[in-house]
């Protein structure tokens, strides 16, 4: 019975749970369906409020359409009315351009049909004119054929009384305008050229003036002694040894002949090689001075007065260049330079003159403002073919080109060699006053002198040149070649001829002879009336 109870109480109490939980599961179930229930209803009454607003803006959109529609049909019609206003007023304005050019055209028609007119009228009368100047050509044509006829007469009739034909009147005629536009033209080189050498000879002068005050120099410049002096006679004897074995001996080291004679006290030294010539001067003058003459001593004086004047000769070249200013010369050259000092020209030092023709020409350029070293250069070195033509062939002025070509010097200073006696075109200025200089530097009283036969055959050549002109009755050589005086025969030579002669006597001169400075040539006509009185 308790059993029994117990499951009673048991079954009861499952009963109730399981109701319970069935009560709360269809109450859970009944919660969800109303819920949703609510749900629903929620979600409808928005959708619907959104198909209401979606409406509404649908509505307004309409409206919205239909009023821009309304205002662009309005600007449409507004643009469409402004545009034909528009083109109505350009067309009223081409339309009225249209009329004024028609009534131009109008009017340039009317001038062109005038203009037509007149040309016809006008083609009328150049016809009537060209006929009436036909006419008047057949008349002018006989009238021609008459004067060229009475010409003719004329002509002949002129002929018969002058005795010539026309063909030499007209060359008379020729012959005298010529004779007059030369004559013309000569007094206007003349005056031409006397101005300008006024203007040049000023200028000139004073720069020449001023170099030649500022270059100090002696007159008389030394020259290489060839005559050695004696204590006595018997030293003659000495020197030439037994049976002339010393004399052999000191030409055969030297290679300069001694001259022994009946001149008293006195050895002449002769020789081409003018250091050589040095070199056996000094040599003989130790042995005098020393007193032991014989072939060994001879031999060994030689030689070591050779090595001295070797040592002379650099420093005499080295001198010249400081002397000048000048650097980078090459030691051959300044060796060259020093055997100038040995070199003579008409009896004046070469090495010496070349130093006067570097300061002359480099004082020159320093007033004309061109390059000083440069012509101080050209100067030192234009004779520098002197100190070897005894052993080269060719001129000094060949040969010194061939040296400072060899050397390597500067084109410029070459050109200064070749041109400063005229044997080709100086290409710079420095090289005209390097030419200037040397005549400058010959040409100065005292500086060279020259023998009497030489002088004579200068002074011949020079009137020989002037005589060989036609026209010319006799010629003077004056002022020691400086001046060439010639008198022409007035009947041949007038006085234009007189001024071409001087220009042709000068130019045969210039190339034909070789002159320090410059030569006057100076042309004498004279007529002379002769009448006696009895």
């Amino acid at each position: 019975m308790a059993l029994n109870f117990s499951s009673l109480f048991l079954m009861s109490t499952g009963l109730a749970v399981g109701i319970a939980v069935a009560a709360l599961v269809l109450g859970g179930v009944i919660g969800i369906y109303f819920g949703s229930k609510i749900l629903q209803q929620q979600r409808e009454k928005k959708i619907g409020s959104a198909e209401a607003v979606v409406a509404k803006m649908k509505e307004d959109a309409e409206v919205e359409c239909k009023r821009l529609k309304k205002e662009a049909i309005l600007e449409a019609k507004e643009q469409d009315l402004k545009l034909r206003k528009e083109f109505e007023a350009e067309s009223k304005e081409k339309r009225f351009e249209l009329q004024k050019m028609e009534q131009r055209l109008v009017q340039k028609d009317e001038i062109l049909n005038k203009k037509d007119a007149n040309l016809l009228k006008k083609n009328e009368e150049v016809e009537e004119q060209k006929r009436h100047l036909e006419t008047k050509m057949g008349e002018i044509k006989v009238l021609q054929e008459k004067v060229e006829k009475q010409h003719e007469l004329m002509i002949a009739e002129l002929e018969k009384i002058a005795q010539l034909s026309k063909d030499e009147a007209k060359a008379q005629i020729i012959e005298s305008v010529q004779d007059e536009a030369r004559r013309d033209c000569a007094v206007t080189v003349r005056r031409i050229e006397e101005e300008a050498k006024e203007e040049a000879d000023k200028k000139a002068k004073d720069i020449i003036s001023l170099a030649i005050q500022r270059c100090c120099t002696d007159h008389a410049s030394e020259i290489s002694v060839s005559v050695v002096p004696l204590p006595n006679d018997d030293m003659k004897a000495r020197i030439i040894g037994r049976e002339g074995r010393n004399i052999r001996a000191l030409e055969n080291a030297t290679g300069i002949e001694l001259v022994i004679d009946d001149t008293p006290e006195v050895v002449i030294l002769s020789g081409f090689d003018p250091v050589r010539r040095e070199v056996a001067r000094l040599s003989l003058e130790k042995l005098i001075a020393d007193g032991r003459i014989h072939p060994a001593r001879i031999e060994e004086t030689v030689e070591k007065t050779t090595k001295e004047l070797e040592q002379k000769i650099k420093e005499a070249g080295e001198g010249a260049m400081f002397d000048c200013g000048l650097f980078g010369i090459h030691p051959e050259l300044i060796k060259l330079l020093g055997r100038l000092r040995y070199r003579t020209s008409y009896g004046q030092n070469v090495l010496q003159h070349s130093i006067e023709v570097a300061y002359l020409a480099g004082l020159m350029a320093q007033e004309l403002g061109v390059d000083v070293s440069l012509a101080k250069r050209g100067g030192l070195l234009h004779d520098i073919g002197k100190a070897v033509d005894h052993e080269v062939e060719g001129t000094h002025i060949q040969i010194g080109t061939d040296l400072a070509k060899k050397y390597k010097e500067n084109r410029n200073v070459v050109n200064c060699i070749q041109a400063h006696h005229g044997d080709v075109e100086p290409k710079t200025i420095e090289a005209v006053l390097v030419s200037a200089a040397d005549a400058i530097s010959g040409a100065r009283p005292g500086a060279r002198r020259e023998t009497s036969t030489n002088y004579v055959k200068r002074l011949e050549a020079l009137e020989n040149i002037a005589t060989g002109f036609s026209g010319v009755e006799k010629s003077y050589a004056i002022q020691a070649g400086r001046e060439i005086r010639v008198i022409v025969k007035p009947e041949q030579i007038d006085d234009v001829k007189a001024m071409y002669l001087a220009k042709d006597i000068a130019k045969k001169i210039e190339s034909e002879l070789e002159y320090p400075g410059q030569i006057k040539v100076n042309v004498i006509r004279e007529s002379r009336a002769i009448e006696y009185a009895k």
